[in-house]
């Protein structure tokens, strides 16, 4: 059961992932200051009760007016019908329509990359690959110039800090600093573009972020649209060179499994949400109670953080059989890998189509893809995140 973990060195803090799940569904860290829910319907009764519970994390602390400014839009912390109403426009850029577009750009745009691997026999899936196919497809979905998708780079570094939410001692004011830290020189680039817009608007993901009103008929402040941004990105561009990765590791661990995504394509995009439920990239969410609340028979008072363990969660046998079972055909698979509710991944969409367009594309270029044996995986360094950011991989 502990085979995955520690083929691909992964620590004992991801337990779910040695099959080391708490009796406790429901249970306080004292030493963080936060109650961690680790069952899956405990984790649903959370995230489908926001008249309990707060997406908005940061009303537990003194978030300073500078603090603020750097969140205020950001639609993991935003509530209520405003919420859902800019939802509801920003999925403009993600409807049926234009992700059937898209498909066309990705089968077009990872040849064209993947013509420059010609002749290699390894090389970074992520870094020769991957990252700059998504890269440029989301400099095509925001409107800014492709030859600076390396600015993105920074919502990466947001990952790698090895830092947890706490309310002790002040924990909490630095995690929100390592989460922020970093994207400041992608906010000013964001910005600069941003007032480019508002001068000369285009056909793109940030002329239609200065439409955007609130309920009100208030557009969004200059920062909010920013924030807006950054959190789009995050939900989409970095979703599918992680998802990917994860899924080279899977089935280099699960040859059997690997056989049969080979031998029938239509296997993928099951494929891809089972790693979503096995391997989940993004394992934790948060939530602040609003009142004293009963999850799982333990009661949780008001104004406390609550910790939602999604990795763990979709490891839970009482929702899943064989849970800690890889399984490319597994049917149904309600995981909650890209949240659930009001707040359910809103670049889930464009992931699905990006992940399932660019893997059969590897597989027809690279029918014999495979993880290097001699360089291992690097992984992020969030204890929040379990997602691989560098990956050797080998053609032949």
């Amino acid at each position: 059961m502990t085979e995955f973990a520690d083929r691909w060195g992964l620590g004992p803090e991801k337990y779910w992932l040695r099959g080391a799940l708490p009796e406790e569904k429901v249970r306080f860290s004292e030493e963080v200051g936060v109650w961690e829910v680790s069952g899956y319907p405990e984790v649903l009764e959370v995230l489908g009760d926001s008249g309990s519970f707060s997406a908005d994390s940061t009303r537990l602390f003194d978030v300073d007016e500078e603090q603020a400014k750097l969140i205020k839009g950001d639609m993991a912390q935003m509530e209520g019908p405003d919420h859902l109403h800019m939802r509801r426009q920003v999925g403009r850029a993600f409807s049926p329509r234009r992700m059937q577009d898209l498909e066309s750009r990705i089968t077009a745009l990872g040849s064209r990359l993947a013509d420059r691997l010609a002749g290699r026999d390894r090389f970074d899936l992520l870094g020769d690959f991957v990252d700059d196919l998504s890269g440029i497809l989301f400099s095509e979905l925001l409107g800014t110039p492709p030859e600076q998708r390396h600015m993105f780079k920074a919502v990466d570094r947001t990952m790698d800090a090895d830092v947890q939410m706490s309310t002790v001692d002040g924990g909490g004011e630095e995690y929100f600093d390592s989460l922020l830290g970093p994207l400041l020189p992608l906010r000013d680039f964001l910005g600069e573009v941003i007032d480019e817009r508002a001068a000369e608007p285009r056909q793109d993901l940030l002329s239609l972020m200065l439409e955007f009103r609130y309920l009100d008929g208030r557009p969004m402040e200059r920062d909010e649209i920013i924030n807006f941004a950054v959190a789009v990105l995050g939900a989409g561009h970095l979703t599918s060179p992680i998802l990917i990765g994860n899924t080279m590791l899977c089935l280099e661990s699960h040859p059997g499994q690997a056989a049969r995504v080979r031998a029938d394509r239509s296997l993928v995009p099951g494929m891809f949400e089972e790693v979503m439920r096995y391997f989940t990239p993004a394992t934790t969410s948060y939530r602040a109670s609003l009142t004293a609340v009963e999850v799982g028979g333990v009661k949780i008072p008001e104004d406390q953080m609550v910790s939602l363990h999604l990795g763990a969660a979709n490891r839970d046998p009482r929702q899943f059989p064989d849970a800690d079972t890889f399984d490319v055909g597994r049917a149904p698979n309600q995981h909650v890998g890209y949240g659930r509710g009001a707040h359910y991944c809103v670049g889930a969409a464009m992931a699905r189509v990006e992940t399932r367009v660019i893997f059969d594309l590897l597989l027809d270029r690279f029918p014999r893809l495979r993880v290097d044996p001699e360089t291992p995986p690097v992984f992020f360094g969030s204890p929040e995140f379990t997602g691989v950011r560098s990956l050797a991989v080998r053609v032949d």
